[in-house]
């Protein structure tokens, strides 16, 4: 499948590489720009792998940045960096461009951070060929020097200043601050601002081919706390003991289980634990718990996350869980749930699927194969969610990867000229077109 994926890249670049005829003459000059530059783009991505910026190293999300903002200014945007520390996290960067207000105003999403944090034993950047391997390389390092090379084509071709572009790249897409409307309240408006997004995270593939993605799944946790009597295991169910905690979390995940599936839900439990004693320790990925196999459990603990593809999905399948740990309690024993929101769904709407239409009409100029719609399900939850009830959107305008959050994350080389040239050209005709 690799070998496939080389041959057919490789055949994309030597295609994309010649003059097309049928393109106008500034998409051309847009074009020749974006592979001139791409020894350039490959150098950037280097050194933005090589600054660790996990989530919660915060001098180096900053660091990234300041890597990155010169490259905006170069380019006529107006650079801020917003900083989060009343969230937990380091901060945004911020570009904004101002066109000639009349064509669409043009969100572009991505993030500066990564899952690989300071003592993460993956490091460095290391490439074999047309293959690039190392930490966020693809996600989201890749992205944003895709994201630039398509404005810096823009900008040689002498379309950028009539361009309305905004850039926002989250300093905690792994792992949002809290409370989420103050991390994602600059995106949010942003996106209101906005006539339409674009999300540069990498591209989808299913099956060895190029996808266009049109939404993502929303990324929702809860948490289930459940409590009963606790004494001498001899005098479990009975009327003065019940059942106990233990049995009382079985029969709600059980009933998880075979009263939630619907298409495209998922549901998981990531963390139980029970005893005479429970609670979650600090950050809530382990539970410290004490109990003997003759006492019965006083409290029984649960974590996991659900997963949906509409804002309706999601408020249904949060009220069924309500619904099923509110009722039936066993003999003795309460319960109570809480549901936090982190993701929104950016749903399949008809106008994703318009503005799909207009990159597949781009990639018909350039004698490429359209991308049809992948399945919502290959993508987790992104930052592009948050803005998607105010605006079309495309997701996975960025590089071409793989393995991404895991040791041997790589991207192909290739992809930047190409992934940027669809990014310019989409960008350019959307200028274009009146609000």
């Amino acid at each position: 499948m690799l070998r496939s994926c080389v041959l057919a890249c490789g055949l994309l670049l030597a295609l994309s590489t010649r003059a097309t005829p049928a393109l106008p003459a500034a998409e051309q000059r847009a074009m020749a720009a974006i592979h001139a530059g791409t020894a350039q783009d490959i150098a950037l991505l280097q050194r933005l792998v090589e600054q660790n910026s996990g989530t919660f190293n915060h001098a180096g999300v900053q660091a990234v940045a300041g890597l990155l903002r010169p490259q905006f200014e170069a380019l006529g945007f107006a650079v801020e960096w917003k900083p989060m520390a009343q969230t937990g996290r380091a901060g945004h960067l911020i570009a904004r461009h101002p066109g000639n207000g009349k064509g669409k105003r043009i969100l572009l999403i991505g993030h500066l951070d990564t899952v690989f944090e300071p003592d993460n034993p993956y490091t460095g950047f290391r490439r074999e060929g047309n293959r690039a391997s190392g930490p966020g390389v693809g996600d989201d390092k890749g992205g944003v020097v895709v994201m630039l090379a398509a404005l810096r084509g823009l900008h040689s071709a002498g379309t950028l200043p009539d361009a309305d572009i905004e850039v926002v790249l989250t300093g905690d897409e792994e792992d949002v601050g809290q409370p989420v409307a103050v991390a994602r309240a600059d995106l949010i408006q942003a996106g209101k601002r906005a006539d339409v997004a674009l999300d540069f995270e990498n591209l989808s593939h299913q099956n060895g081919r190029e996808m266009g993605a049109i939404a993502r799944r929303s990324s929702n946790e809860w948490t289930l706390e459940v409590h009963g009597e606790t004494g001498h295991s001899a005098g479990i169910f009975s009327p003065a003991m019940g059942d106990g905690a233990a049995f009382e979390l079985a029969r709600i995940l059980a009933a998880f289980r075979t009263e939630l599936p619907e298409p495209n839900l998922t549901f998981n439990v990531g963390l139980l634990g029970s005893g005479e004693q429970a609670a979650f320790a600090t950050g809530n990925t382990r539970i410290d718990a004490s109990g003997k196999d003759n006492i019965v459990p006083g409290i029984a603990l649960a974590r996991g996350d659900f997963r949906t593809l509409t804002p309706e999905q999601t408020k249904r399948v949060a009220d069924k869980m309500r619904a099923i740990v509110a009722s039936g309690h066993l003999p003795r024993t309460t319960a109570t749930i809480r549901i936090e929101e982190h993701y929104p769904a950016m749903a399949p709407t008809a106008g994703n699927r318009a503005l799909l239409a207009q990159l597949n009409a781009v990639n018909h100029d350039l004698g490429w194969p359209a991308l049809a719609e992948a399945d919502p399900l290959s993508r987790g939850a992104g930052d592009i969610a948050f803005v998607a009830a105010d605006v079309d959107g495309l997701v996975g305008m960025g590089i071409s990867g793989g393995d991404a959050h895991a040791a041997g994350e790589s991207v192909d080389l290739d992809s930047i000229p190409r992934q940027a040239t669809r990014a310019a050209l989409l960008m350019l005709r959307l200028a274009q077109m009146p609000r």
